[in-house]
């Protein structure tokens, strides 16, 4: 597939296309059991998983995150 077949979308702005993906995915996330993942993928969410259940207080909230990504820039 490429936008070559969606015509369309190559005309228009940027902020029109971003709320395509947006829109995109939505519908991709509202059907989270649709969504392949690869043996690694899932071995490392395991691993993770288990990390955070042996360490439960050992996180950073979303603010804490997104505070660091925005102060880094």
């Amino acid at each position: 597939m490429s936008l070559e077949q969606f015509p369309e979308i190559l005309h228009l702005s940027v902020d029109e296309k971003i709320l395509l993906v947006e829109e995109l995915w939505d519908n991709i996330a509202a059907s989270p059991k649709d969504i392949p993942l690869h043996d690694w993928q899932i071995k490392e969410l395991d691993k993770r998983l288990v990390a955070h259940e042996i360490n439960p207080d050992d996180v950073v909230s979303w603010e804490e995150t997104k505070k660091d990504i925005l102060d880094s820039r």
